[in-house]
């Protein structure tokens, strides 16, 4: 009989290596484990150190965080190892955040963490210690599929969905993986930390951007690439110069407030244009997009995805918005989408996920991040013939 984790030994033969933040969800899948009779192992990833992000309310896998999760561990008598990957998690997800705001893009670093950082190297750990799966305290649901891989589905509080930020785990990755919270709210996974008597029963939720002090994700890159940010022209669609700005990344597509010029009109960030240094502003019906076109593409879905591929999928391309129709083509080694409803504010370096429908149990089928996201308003006099050449057709 498999255990409550898919697995064919008995709890007490089967070793569970848990991801513990120092927050409270991953703290009470420890819980579970243990009370569930496995032999359970907890591993914290020090992952950066710097000022006044260690002490921060909301901050995660610094400072006080660690201190959280090795007296969590003592209080349900495991082993617990803390390890220093604040060079690889600056490699992989701090200068990549930085470089990516240079290039005019929206980076999810999130996303980048979970697929380097804990997805990788800590799964790789885990092997090493000997474990039968890593169990960590994301909200989505796995299950065996037909063909006995696991699948990912959105779990059962939508409110907690993370789904959006896993759509880069490979299948090998899913199949290790374990998410025992998927099937719970959140207040029930606190009342569970209490029952536990753990001392992060009502400790504030950690924040999407863990490494940024005071959300002011401007300062860290500055600190990164202090000869990097270049001053330019805020440059209206219909071709006026409104303006300059003192670095393109204080913008980010779709932003109204703090542009520094004024019109008299609405204005919103259009598009980023990192290589002439241009901040482009315009209506907001100026930022409907319907096309996209994305790389590094990770499928999940059962049927391969191939050339000539034509499938209708439901995407999403921001965390916060639920799941719409769009159509995910594959011509030439060129994945695009086609959205069929549209969507304001879309920006490259985000990333677009898919799910085979849009009601709560739908099933992730994957993503990639967007390349190149073309607004309507793009076919303004802003634009040169090259700048429009090198974007997707509208």
């Amino acid at each position: 009989m498999l255990n409550t984790l898919h697995l064919p030994k008995p709890p007490a033969e089967t070793r569970v290596v848990v991801a513990m933040s120092g927050g409270v969800d991953s703290s009470v899948v420890a819980g579970l484990m243990k009370r569930e009779g496995y032999d359970v192992i907890g591993i914290t990833l020090q992952l950066y150190d710097h000022g006044a992000a260690v002490h921060r309310a909301g901050s995660c896998c610094a400072g006080q965080d660690i201190h959280d999760a090795r007296r969590v561990a003592e209080r349900l008598g495991i082993p617990h190892y803390v390890l220093d990957y604040e060079r690889r998690f600056k490699e992989q997800v701090i200068d990549r955040f930085a470089d990516s705001y240079l290039n005019g893009e929206t980076p999810v670093p999130c996303v980048a963490c979970n697929q380097t950082v804990k997805f990788s190297d800590l799964l790789a750990t885990a092997r090493t210690l000997g474990a039968d799966v890593l169990a960590t305290g994301h909200y989505v649901r796995t299950a065996p599929g037909a063909d006995g891989h696991h699948q990912m589905f959105r779990p059962a509080d939508l409110d907690r969905d993370q789904s959006y930020f896993l759509f880069a785990t490979t299948q090998e990755q899913l199949d290790f993986l374990r998410f025992p919270l998927g099937g719970m709210p959140k207040a029930d996974v606190r009342e569970l930390a209490r029952e536990f008597g753990l001392s992060v029963a009502d400790k504030q939720d950690s924040q999407d951007i863990c490494f940024v002090p005071k959300g002011k994700y401007s300062d860290v890159i500055q600190k990164l690439r202090p000869d990097a940010l270049e001053p330019g022209d805020i440059v209206h669609l219909d071709g006026r110069v409104l303006g300059r700005h003192e670095g393109i990344i204080h913008y980010t597509i779709g932003q109204r407030r703090g542009i520094g010029v004024a019109t008299g009109d609405p204005l919103y960030v259009v598009h980023l244009d990192a290589a002439q240094k241009r901040v482009l502003v315009g209506p907001k019906e100026a930022l409907a997009t319907r096309t996209l076109e994305l790389r590094d593409l990770n499928w999940l879905g059962t049927t391969p995805a191939t050339e000539g591929m034509r499938a209708e999928v439901f995407a999403k391309v921001r965390s916060t918005r639920p799941p719409t129709p769009a159509v995910l083509t594959i011509t030439d080694g060129i994945t695009k989408v086609e959205l069929t409803d549209g969507e304001t504010g879309v920006a490259p370096g985000q990333a677009c996920v898919f799910y085979d429908s849009d009601d709560s149990s739908a099933q992730v089928l994957g993503g990639g991040w967007i390349a190149r996201a073309r607004p309507l308003g793009l076919t303004s006099p802003a634009f040169t013939r090259e700048e429009n050449r090198t974007l997707p057709a509208a």
